[in-house]
């Protein structure tokens, strides 16, 4: 078994070293400066995940490095490449912070956002970003970008990501897919996802779902691997990623990111 899997439960994992569709999980994959990732070989290339902290990420990918949702101090990013591509979900400040963005983007990084983040974002941050809204699609540096919708189906919860505001995205290299969910509930537009790879999905209370929500939406559309992220905020066993990685059982590598440590 590879560090970070939770159990062999995905069609026996095969082997150590497995491929499963269009990706092969490998072990960990150490960076010169000690850093330790997930990676996954795909057609396109390898893939290289970085957990940073609660919905941060950073991706190492055959079109360049990506950044998701970038916030928290700008020295916890000093180990990781230079931002080729800048995703932003959504304005929240969990997602978007504009001195982080501004720390760590150059002078002409792409960013791709809603119109919500857009809106608060500096000039020059501006000039350099797309605003994808939902069901927008976008080619940046060779890589497709799909926004997908992000919302609350919850009445009581609504008014934290209503319909039609937040994006989710679906980055798609040679045969490989990934998801990203954002903020958001197991929406209709989640659970009919197709030939998704490797997925990222949100859970937490009273913003987004619990993890019987985010394994019976994750169940339905089936990706090959999923990251259970942005969980942390409450100790009811409602955001546990372990009872999370229990209810998928076998219908997907669950895989543990260290998003608190």
């Amino acid at each position: 078994m590879f560090n970070g899997e939770t159990k062999m439960n995905r069609r026996d994992f095969l082997a150590s070293s497995s491929a499963i569709g269009a990706i092969t999980i490998l072990p960990f994959a150490a960076r010169a400066d000690g850093h330790m990732a997930d990676s996954f070989a795909t057609p396109a290339g390898d893939i290289k995940v970085h957990p940073v902290a609660h919905a941060s990420i950073v991706l190492e990918t055959p079109t360049g490095v990506i950044y998701v949702d970038p916030v928290g101090e700008p020295e916890i990013y000093s180990e990781f490449p230079a931002p080729d591509l800048i995703l932003v979900t959504h304005e929240h400040g969990d997602h978007l912070n504009v001195e982080t963005l501004a720390a760590l983007a150059g002078a002409s990084t792409p960013i791709v956002t809603n119109a919500g983040a857009h809106a608060k974002m500096t000039e020059a941050q501006q000039g350099n970003a797309t605003i994808l809204a939902n069901g927008d699609s976008s080619d940046v540096l060779g890589l497709t970008i799909d926004a997908i919708p992000a919302y609350n189906t919850t009445e009581d919860r609504m008014k934290f990501h209503p319909q039609g505001r937040d994006n989710g995205y679906v980055l798609t290299w040679d045969g490989f897919k990934m998801y990203i969910s954002g903020d958001t509930e197991g929406t209709p537009e989640m659970r009919a996802l197709e030939n998704i790879d490797l997925a990222f999905v949100c859970m937490n209370l009273p913003f987004t779902m619990d993890v019987a929500a985010a394994a019976d939406a994750v169940a339905e559309f089936s990706p090959t691997a999923v990251y259970p992220y942005h969980y942390r905020g409450r100790d009811d066993g409602t955001q546990d990623p372990q009872a999370f990685a229990d209810l998928i059982g076998d219908k997907a590598i669950v895989k543990m990111g260290n998003w608190y440590g």
